[in-house]
């Protein structure tokens, strides 16, 4: 995510995405003050009134963060939830793929801008109804597999919750034991045990031999 700062010439203005990605990148390390224009030209190396080439303002450039984490971030559940699944195990696993891969749904940007909405009405409003979408197309996905209306909407929070609760708490967990966790999150999510064909595509899809995160049998 890291936004480099280009080896160019000085007339040289960057790119839309440049700037988005410099905006990101001081978003996500350092909070809301630090995407300010010339912090960012002075990031990137670029004169600060090339950035008026590709947005109007400051307000049109954290516009623009808005609508990136909205459509990265609430769009990997949307897609998620619309995945081919025969099983509601494989349909749960679908989703937690989402939560394991930061190619698809980054946790740190999710955290930056929820702590921006703590200073900003508008945007507390953006992330309740981003919160409010993908909890719709999680309950979908339970709906789908025949839940009733009411415990659709009891499983679909108790999955979306617990990965807030991950980002919000900035828990700090190694790879392998999350990944080691996975059928039990799913026993618990769904009330069924994944098969171990559906383990297998799942360790595949992030590149984990499933030797090593099936969970180890206890002793005794």
């Amino acid at each position: 995510m890291t936004a480099e700062a280009p080896d160019k010439t000085s007339g040289w203005r960057g790119s839309r995405e440049l700037w988005l990605a410099a905006a990101k990148q001081a978003l996500v390390e350092t909070g809301l003050d630090a995407v300010k224009i010339q912090l960012l030209a002075t990031r990137l190396n670029i004169a600060r009134t090339s950035f008026y080439w590709f947005f109007k303002d400051r307000q049109a450039l954290l516009d623009a963060l808005l609508e990136h984490w909205d459509a990265k971030n609430t769009g990997a559940f949307l897609d998620a939830a619309d995945a081919y699944a025969e099983t509601i195990t494989e349909a749960i696993l679908n989703l937690i793929v989402v939560f394991h891969d930061d190619t698809l749904f980054e946790p740190q940007l999710d955290f930056a801008i929820r702590s921006w909405a703590h200073q900003s009405d508008a945007v507390m409003s953006r992330v309740n109804s981003a919160d409010d979408a993908r909890l719709q197309a999680i309950r979908r996905i339970f709906e789908r597999f025949c839940y009733d209306p009411p415990e659709a909407d009891v499983r679909a929070r108790t999955v979306y919750l617990t990965q807030i609760g991950y980002i919000s708490m900035q828990v700090q967990e190694e790879p392998s034991v999350r990944v080691m966790r996975v059928p039990g999150y799913v026993k618990t999510f769904c009330g069924e045990n994944p098969t171990t064909n559906e383990l297998d595509r799942f360790y595949a899809r992030l590149g984990v031999p499933p030797a090593t995160a099936r969970p180890k049998p206890s002793k005794g």
